[in-house]
């Protein structure tokens, strides 16, 4: 039997096209506690750009022992050999040790990760928002001039676990500071999932008041309080067309304990492919790929969609 769709019915107010980007190999694995073997990942990222991801962010150069599961990331590259070094397969950097790491792999894209609050830099990074912004400084611009893509992630901008609410202004103030590093990017987190829809609208507008416009944000919202969808939606009804999410919803944040997983790609792609929203994604390839990687992690996939089609 062949995976059902959705009924196409296009929706107003939604871009034409959305571009998905694929955080499960990096983001949705980092958090695993058992090793999952280098060969998985690989076969994980060869799967979903097989299904149409067009963007697939593979691992992190981070220093093992903060999150052990990536300590395997040139063996990773290496496996996936030239298809893991193009525009299309981002890996995070932390700090230039990482950028080294990337540029010696043949790296074509990276990714920093900055805060929007002080109590999340100095637990995530070891270090103060200035000190992250100093930190990111030589990264940025050493990987402009080797012709790098860079992407920059803002955590923490819809709510804190240690801080509370976290004011527009203030992340609208990070996320300028990284912008002017020279970032292509700016992806903002909801690592906890507490935004709502109105909260996603004035960030944006404040953003776009500082001159960080839709065509150059990316939306990255977690599903703890059951937010991440709608958050999405909201968004681009607002002009944005880049979204992450993580296939199966694998994910949360090793720094946040509150943060459950990422928007599932299979969910996203329901409601975009209903929407009328091209993806370019074939939903029932990556639907076995969830069902594949969850089998390889030992538990159900926690996505809506995946449950549903494997009758779950």
């Amino acid at each position: 039997m062949s995976t059902p769709l959705p009924q196409r019915e296009p929706a107003t107010g939604l871009p034409a096209s959305v571009t998905i980007y694929e955080v499960g190999p990096r983001d949705g694995l980092q958090n695993e506690k058992r090793s999952v073997p280098t060969d998985v990942k690989a076969e994980l990222v060869r799967r979903l750009g097989a299904a149409g991801l067009p963007i697939v962010e593979t691992t992190s150069f981070v220093n093992p022992s903060w999150i052990p599961q990536l300590a395997d990331a040139s063996d990773l590259l290496s496996q996936l050999g030239p298809s893991g070094q193009s525009r299309q397969r981002p890996v995070l950097v932390p700090n230039e040790r990482g950028l080294d790491r990337a540029l010696d792999a043949g790296v074509q894209a990276i990714a920093i990760f900055g805060s929007a609050t002080e109590t999340f830099a100095q637990r995530n990074l070891g270090r103060s928002i200035e000190e992250s912004i100093e930190m990111f400084t030589p990264v940025v611009k050493r990987a402009g001039d080797e012709g790098m893509w860079v992407r920059a992630y803002l955590s923490m901008c819809f709510g804190d676990p240690w801080e509370g609410v976290v004011p527009v202004a203030q992340v609208a103030d990070v996320a300028e500071r990284l912008m002017d590093l020279g970032a292509d990017q700016l992806s903002i987190g909801d690592t906890i999932g507490t935004g709502t829809p109105g909260h996603v609208q004035h960030l944006l507008a404040e953003l776009d008041r500082r001159g960080i416009g839709v065509d150059r944000v990316a939306v990255h919202f977690h599903d703890t309080y059951g937010q991440a969808l709608s958050n999405t939606m909201e968004a681009l009804r607002a002009g944005v067309t880049v979204v992450d999410s993580a296939a199966g919803g694998l994910g949360g944040c090793p720094y946040a304990k509150s943060a459950t997983g990422n928007l599932a790609t299979e969910d996203l792609v329901w409601a975009l492919d209903g929407a009328g929203v091209e993806t370019g994604v074939d939903l029932g390839a990556l639907v076995e790929t969830s069902r594949w990687m969850a089998e390889q992690l030992g538990r159900p996939s926690p996505s809506r969609v995946v449950k549903a089609l494997a009758g779950d």
